[in-house]
């Protein structure tokens, strides 16, 4: 029972979104096209990235103590099964960790931009936990946690490189600030124009990071999917994709209960995994892409036994 309590806090599954976001970001900025063991900086900075997200799961949890007895007491620290205090030891000390695995991968690949944004996401996630979570500058500042351990794996390898790489992290920042919205009132009926809003956001950083792709290939860069003139179907991958995320997203504004929105942020979440891995198959090999979507695998698994909300 403890162990599930302590996996529901961590919400496991998630973690599988944070390591993709990073790893996308490294291999876009490498343009990695033959599938090898990656550098070291790689392992240090996936690490730093899981550790801080499982941070920010857990002071979530500990700074929501009060809301979450009234409105969601099914959740392992209202219950009792793990004490407010030792939740914040932990997540404190993974937001430690976290900063500190940071600074390891900036001093072996000889970039400071990865401790400088190690440390930003740092302060991003307390600051959202503590201060911003409930107000209306909540889901932005989770869109910028996203955008930085997006730039977390793009510094580790030198990135951003280019200007249309810039578009990766800012637009999947927008697309979770819609995430997060959306999910806003999750634990009672949904107010219809906030899931509006938040799915016109999904929308925007949707195109925004999409938009990366045409960039590239007018360019004549990319990968063999690009170079080789298969932009069109890169672009209907991407739009299927898409469809099927807001789709899910606009059965939650016709009918605004807390099952149907919860469902369509899960499936938000979840797609963060597939949507990493048709950018890596823009910029990289097919098997670097195959890697990515690989870690809908523990996701699924970890779904099966928390919530991903």
């Amino acid at each position: 029972m403890a162990i599930l309590a302590w996996l529901r806090l961590l919400r496991l599954p998630n973690h599988a979104t944070a390591a993709a976001d990073v790893l996308a970001g490294f291999l876009i900025c490498s343009q990695a096209r033959i599938l090898e063991l990656p550098q070291p900086v790689l392992w240090w900075a996936l690490a730093a990235g899981v550790c801080l997200y499982a941070a920010g799961m857990v002071l979530n949890d500990v700074f929501d103590y009060e809301l979450d007895r009234l409105e969601r007491p099914e959740r392992p620290l209202p219950t009792g099964i793990i004490s407010v205090r030792t939740a914040a030891t932990v997540g404190y000390a993974l937001l430690a960790m976290g900063s500190v695995l940071a600074c390891i991968a900036a001093f072996i690949s000889h970039q400071p931009a990865v401790a400088l944004i190690g440390a930003a996401l740092t302060l991003a996630i307390w600051t959202y936990d503590r201060h911003a979570k409930q107000t209306a500058f909540g889901p932005a500042f989770m869109g910028i946690c996203r955008t930085l351990n997006w730039l977390l794996g793009m510094a580790a390898a030198g990135g951003p490189a280019m200007p249309e790489q810039w578009l990766l992290p800012i637009g999947m920042g927008m697309y979770v600030t819609g995430i997060t919205l959306y999910a806003r009132d999750e634990a009672s009926r949904s107010r219809i124009a906030t899931l509006v809003v938040a799915t016109l956001l999904m929308l925007a950083g949707l195109t925004t990071t999409g938009a990366y792709a045409y960039c590239l290939a007018t360019k004549g860069g990319g990968s063999a999917w690009l170079t080789a003139g298969r932009l069109d179907s890169w672009m209907l991958l991407w739009c299927v994709l898409s469809i099927s995320i807001l789709l899910r997203a606009v059965l939650g504004i016709i009918d605004p209960s807390p099952s149907r929105v919860r469902a369509a942020v899960g499936n938000a979440i979840m797609s963060i995994i597939t949507l990493d891995a048709v950018l890596v198959l823009s910029s990289c090999s097919e098997q670097w892409a195959i890697v990515v979507i690989l870690l809908l695998a523990p996701f699924l698994f970890g779904r099966q036994l928390v919530s991903v909300t």
